[in-house]
């Protein structure tokens, strides 16, 4: 029995999914680890959030009235965290999918599962990866706004809500690239997965504004390296 069988990111430990990660499976593999820098992320988000929220109360006796409700925000988070170690077991089953394909004897019905397989890959990781990106007006909120002691905790979430996102659009790259190999034009993969296609730009677009609120609030998160 392989090493991951009934692993799973919502019912293991850490150290039995990480073991299952490690091993010469792909599943869980990086499209899933992606998933898990997502939860990782959408945790940090909650709790940055919920020290915002105290501090307000405790300043002021009453939450400051933002155009960002904290309480809102934070339960975002919580449900995208939910979400994030799902679509991991999602990615996890569709890396199966994959591996399966490509143990297939060398012929059309093995081009036709590659393709299929590859497909629903791609489909798996640019769900995740838009989730991820619509995480990034929340977290840059927090940077901007929320309790100055978690900075070095925004920052720590911004990385691994990144890690996401490179994961998502490297996952979503390369899977359409192997419809492509598997004997289906590159036009008629953009064609008939548009939305997934389109995704690999929206993703760079969110790695972009993600490097621009780390390097922002750097000399507040990494004071010594401004001195």
């Amino acid at each position: 029995m392989s090493e991951s069988a009934g692993v799973t990111t919502r019912t293991s430990t850490v150290d039995d999914w990480t073991r299952a990660l490690a091993g010469a499976n792909g599943s869980p593999g990086g499209g899933a680890g992606a998933g898990v820098m997502l939860a990782m992320a959408a945790a940090l988000i909650s709790m940055v959030a919920a020290y915002s929220e105290d501090r307000e109360a405790r300043s002021t006796g009453h939450a400051v009235d933002h155009d960002v409700d904290l309480a809102e925000l934070r339960a975002r988070a919580q449900s995208l965290r939910q979400t994030a170690l799902r679509l991991a077991d999602e990615d996890s089953a569709a890396s199966s999918a994959f591996g399966a394909a490509y143990h297939l004897d060398k012929g059309p019905a093995r081009d036709a599962a590659v393709r299929a397989a590859s497909v629903d890959a791609a489909r798996s990781s640019s769900v995740l990866g838009r989730r991820a990106s619509e995480a990034v007006d929340d977290l840059e909120w927090l940077a901007l706004h929320g309790n100055p002691a978690l900075i070095a905790d925004v920052v720590v979430a911004l990385g691994a809500l990144r890690a996401a996102i490179t994961g998502a659009r490297t996952n979503v790259s390369f899977d359409l690239a192997a419809v492509s190999r598997a004997g289906e034009p590159v036009e008629q993969v953009r064609e008939e997965n548009p939305e997934v296609w389109d995704s690999v730009g929206q993703f760079d677009r969110a790695r972009d504004r993600i490097d621009a609120i780390m390097a922002a609030v750097d000399d507040r998160a990494a004071p010594t390296d401004h001195e």
